[in-house]
């Protein structure tokens, strides 16, 4: 059985000088094609759910899929809860199975962050083999995108997230660096990668303690992400983009084959835009080959 937590893969990732790909999936389609870019490009994948698609199908239904998957791939296989700010369901998936958690307090206060991000943590590594994902700072829409990268106030302290990284215990942390969720409205969105990179140094200098997260893959430039990527960048989120994929993709299908009834049909063709999308993203984070 390949499964794993993310701090596990991305130890390994950071050793290795490439990242683990983190896509979020909304049903089985999704969750079947990327694993399948996976297997086909011996990448270690964590696969993640936002809380309404967990919530909809229900945290054992998702597990269960995950487990099914899982246990059949040769590679390293990742369930991750993404953006969760409610400690009793990020507590709720780590006794379902889920096998990283993020308790996302980055809103709260800088003390209250710490409280809630300690509480999760401490819970999920009660309950077994699970690692835990804290965030410090703001990461954005794209609307606000600029004046979020911008604003010194609202990117990680590299000095505080030293701070917060040791006082909560968390396993794996994502700095505010400018980067945003959705897709950038610009071909050059503003992004702090020295600021990744002094953290990283500050975290992992001395030995590979906490490694770093990308959250907003979405529309980067290849050339940004091969500079966080440099500047010890260990996971890459991608959401979006596959939620365009998969609505992009049946209308494709759909409007070229508007007398066919087959949803067969329409799911291999959405799966295989899906996995070839997936792929893309393992080739520019370099994980292939490292399962």
């Amino acid at each position: 059985m390949s499964i794993a937590n993310a701090k596990e893969m991305m130890v390994k990732a950071l050793e290795g000088k490439y990242a683990v790909g983190a896509f979020n999936v909304t049903d089985l389609l999704q969750f079947e094609a990327v694993i399948d870019a996976a297997i086909e490009t011996k990448s270690p994948v964590i696969v993640q759910t936002s809380v309404k698609p967990s919530q909809f199908l229900g945290t054992d239904m998702m597990v269960a899929i995950y487990r099914t998957l899982a246990e059949k791939a040769p590679v390293p296989v990742c369930l991750h809860l993404d953006h969760c700010t409610d400690i009793d369901y990020c507590n709720k998936c780590a006794d379902a199975g889920y096998t990283n958690i993020m308790i996302d307090a980055s809103k709260q206060s800088y003390e209250e962050n710490i409280r809630q991000t300690k509480a999760v943590v401490d819970y999920v590594h009660s309950v077994g083999n699970a690692s835990v994902e804290g965030e410090l700072g703001t990461v954005g829409g794209v609307e606000d995108q600029i004046k979020v990268a911008e604003d010194e106030a609202q990117l990680a302290n590299p000095e505080q997230s030293v701070e917060f990284v040791q006082r909560t215990g968390v396993d794996i942390f994502a700095p505010a660096i400018g980067t945003a969720h959705g897709v950038y409205k610009t071909k050059n969105p503003k992004i702090d990668t020295e600021r990744m990179a002094t953290i990283n140094k500050l975290l992992n200098g001395n030995g590979i303690k906490t490694p770093l997260v990308v959250h907003g893959g979405t529309g980067l430039p290849e050339e940004t992400i091969k500079k966080l990527l440099a500047a010890g960048g260990a996971k890459f989120n991608v959401s979006t983009e596959l939620k365009r994929v998969l609505i992009d993709a049946k209308w494709e299908y759909i409007s070229a084959h508007r007398d066919e009834y087959d949803p067969g049909k329409l799911d291999k063709f959405v799966r295989d835009a899906t996995r070839k999308a997936v792929i893309h993203w393992m080739q520019m984070i370099e994980s292939v080959g490292h399962a």
